[in-house]
């Protein structure tokens, strides 16, 4: 049979646009004059001394404000797209366009246990728990710490958590420290395993996610770390956030431009550091609070799409989220939450989606919710999928083989391809009477049985001794 090519497109993914790129264009204008006319609050005296440097104006003691041509230069050294590589040293997750990878938040203060269905406060050993299961889940691509430990010294937590994540996956790491000291800590750790520095810049498997206060407001902590990632040349993942009606403009317009003078303000003081050094914008922000109840909602519609809409125009890396809930509890709520939000963070071509199994908005994190996740973006992957369309696929042949009365049920065609189909791991597609006949188990309750057969079978990927005592040394002594 002739082959069909004539006119031909082929579509890797599926992927939408929330505003187009004239609106995008008037944000990014916008956030141009926001910064030569506000100018941004800089609380670091090296930060505000290096923009001045650059060619910033610079009032008071740190009050910059930055010409757009040192924006327009930031842009011409920056990388549009970085890889983040495993430990084992294999990339794994080339950062660039709309590929979409998947990981965990972190720092939950508090656990929904799935042993005993209890709320409790998080420990060091739920942060293993949650390497371990993230290290087995096979759509799970980089790692976050997951929890908060309330049993470790609070000035070292995020040691602790480091060294914990590095013995028990060989997935990348995103990391969350408390000051640039614990970072560049964290980063030493992270040097051991690699073999040296230089290893480690050029096949890096660990990147920062640094809390900026807000747009306008850059606080030192933010700063030093932006600072010190940049001289390293390591990825910097550089998130301001506003509170729209608090700390920006309650119209979405106004909160995305103060956003956007944010990130840009970290863009060209990265640049100015070191050209090249690679960094990631959010994919997310903008929201408003509940104005009924004052509280700051994940689950939110409008602000949806735009951020990354943003991003993809920059052509820079972005951090997104998804999978995360409102809820406190795995219910009906977390699970269409997080569906929506993970759909919603495939189609926006978010390269690195976190937040996985978050609940309350970030304060509680559950293993089975993580898990309900890994089977949902499973789900999106195969939706959203290229769709092979050749002689092969359409097989006339067979068709015309079979005939109008023909089944297909054990021809070798169908052997060969059926593996391809989405089958799931966790939903239940079986009918009432074999789902009552094996326990009436719901997806929660299949979910918590398979969490625990992962963590009492999965083994991750050990690292030698002498690794993991320099590591520890380094943790420990501080």
């Amino acid at each position: 049979m002739r082959g069909i090519s004539v006119n031909e497109q082929s579509f890797g993914s599926a992927h939408y646009a929330r505003i187009s790129r004239e609106q995008c264009q008037k944000i990014h204008w916008a956030s141009l004059e926001i910064l030569e006319r506000t100018g941004l609050r800089i609380h670091d005296e090296e930060a505000v001394s290096v923009l001045k440097k650059g060619g910033a104006l610079v009032s008071g003691e740190d009050r910059v404000r930055i010409p757009s041509g040192l924006v327009e230069r930031a842009f011409s050294t920056v990388p549009h797209r970085f890889t983040l590589y495993n430990r084992l040293g294999e990339p794994v997750m080339p950062i660039e366009g709309y590929r979409c990878f998947y990981g965990t938040g972190s720092d939950c203060l508090n656990i929904i246990d799935h042993r005993t269905n209890t709320y409790r406060s998080a420990v060091l050993n739920d942060v293993r728990e949650a390497t371990i299961l993230s290290d087995a889940l096979g759509n799970i691509d980089f790692v976050m710490s997951f929890f908060l430990p309330s049993d470790v010294d609070r000035h070292a937590y995020d040691l602790h958590q480091m060294e914990v994540m590095l013995n028990n996956t060989a997935k990348p790491i995103v990391i969350v420290t408390h000051d640039e000291v614990s970072m560049a800590k964290c980063i030493q750790m992270a040097e051991a395993v690699a073999g040296s520095q230089e290893a480690l810049r050029q096949n890096p498997f660990v990147t920062c996610y640094i809390n900026v206060t807000t747009g306008l407001r850059h606080n030192e902590e933010a700063l030093r770390k932006l600072i010190y990632l940049a001289r390293k040349g390591l990825p910097s993942l550089y998130i301001p956030i506003v509170s729209a009606g608090l700390t920006a403009p309650v119209t979405l317009a106004g909160a995305a431009a103060s956003t956007i003078a944010g990130v840009l303000g970290g863009l060209v003081l990265s640049q100015l550091v070191r050209e090249g050094a690679p960094f990631a914008m959010p994919g997310w922000g903008a929201r408003a609070i509940n104005m009924k109840t004052a509280s700051y909602a994940y689950f939110t519609a409008d602000d949806k799409g735009v951020m990354a809409a943003m991003a993809h125009y920059f052509g820079l890396p972005m951090f997104d989220y998804g999978g995360f809930s409102d809820s406190k509890a795995v219910d009906q709520q977390a699970g269409a939450e997080a569906a929506v939000s993970l759909l919603f963070a495939t189609l926006n071509g978010g390269n690195i989606i976190h937040d996985l199994g978050f609940l309350e908005a970030g304060l509680i994190g559950s293993l089975v919710q993580l898990t309900i996740c890994d089977e949902l973006i499973d789900w999106i992957r195969h939706a959203l999928g290229p769709v092979d369309i050749s002689d092969e696929t359409l097989a006339l042949d067979l068709i015309d083989q079979k005939g109008p009365d023909g089944q297909f049920l054990d021809d070798e065609h169908t052997f060969k391809h059926f593996r391809k189909l989405w089958t799931p791991t966790l939903i239940d597609q079986k009918n009432y009477d074999r789902w009552a006949a094996e326990g009436k188990k719901t997806l929660g309750t299949r979910t918590s049985e398979y969490v625990e057969h992962l963590l009492n079978t999965h083994k991750p990927e050990p690292l030698s001794q002498e690794v993991q005592s320099k590591i520890r040394d380094i943790a420990h002594n501080s």
